[in-house]
């Protein structure tokens, strides 16, 4: 036993489902790696396939058997990747393995990965926050078998009219779209489902916020999709363009032209 490792353990996000979606960092680490615990449920098994590594699924592990498999592994001198998907700081529940590595005197890193979120917008070729339209993104979800705290529930959300993107909710259609109309977004409020996104099985589904629910399930989406609100999913040209490249607004590398 080599209690002198001065290795990290790497959280690494594999990125939304496209392999070629990790970053070069989050590769280089993966292919170092001689013990890999990955959340087999979401993260495409191509990423690990043919690595030299011990490579355990974490799908059926709990938090006790996955903490004490890395405690293991960095103990014996190895160099550890737990490999989540997207990126691992938006509902990857990091938190609590983070919190147990801490009391075991375990140091780790944080690799960051591609959103899901940033894969639906680019699937959507949508710019989440738009001049004068929204300069606010909500990343949420409604609450279900995992309570949500009372002040974040969806109406009160809603009423701030920004960009809203809802995970792990798209079961619940129908009591979203109302939370959604009590919180004040219009009937006619363009919304997006995204499934899969950057996977081969993408698919997107794009209505109003008074047709979606029944699209949904006419598409029989029930799984791995993100629900996207607000205007910034609006055809045609942006209301405002950005001041950045405004030729008469001066910033830190150009000057304003005066004519």
């Amino acid at each position: 036993m080599n209690l002198g490792n001065h290795c990290k353990i790497y959280i690494i996000g594999a990125g939304p489902g496209d392999p070629e979606l990790i970053t070069v960092k989050g590769r280089r680490l993966l292919e170092q790696a001689q013990v890999i615990i990955y959340t087999g449920s979401l993260v495409p098994e191509t990423l690990v396939k043919g690595l030299d590594a011990e490579i355990y699924n974490s799908a059926g592990m709990t938090l006790d058997e996955v903490i004490a498999k890395m405690q293991e592994a960095w103990q014996a001198g190895k160099r550890v990747v737990r490999l989540h998907t997207g990126d691992p700081c938006i509902y990857g529940a990091i938190g609590e393995q983070m919190s147990r590595l801490a009391e075991l005197g375990i140091p780790w890193q944080v690799v960051p990965g591609v959103s899901s979120v940033t894969a639906v917008a680019a699937a959507l070729s949508t710019e989440l926050t738009l001049p004068e339209v929204a300069q606010t993104v909500i990343i949420t979800r409604r609450a279900g078998r995992t309570p949500v705290p009372e002040r974040e529930d969806l109406p009160r959300l809603a009423a701030i009219q920004a960009t809203m993107l809802i995970l792990l909710s798209v079961v619940m259609i129908d009591e979203v779209v109302a939370d959604l109309s009590v919180g004040g977004y219009e009937e006619k409020t363009p919304v997006a489902v995204v499934e899969k996104a950057s996977q081969p099985e993408e698919r997107i589904i794009r209505g109003r916020l008074d047709t979606i629910a029944r699209q949904v399930r006419k598409a029989k989406i029930t799984g791995t999709a993100i629900i996207v609100v607000g205007n910034v999913l609006a055809d045609g040209v942006p209301p405002a363009l950005s001041r950045l490249y405004d030729p008469e607004f001066s910033h830190g590398c150009r000057r304003a032209f005066v004519k």
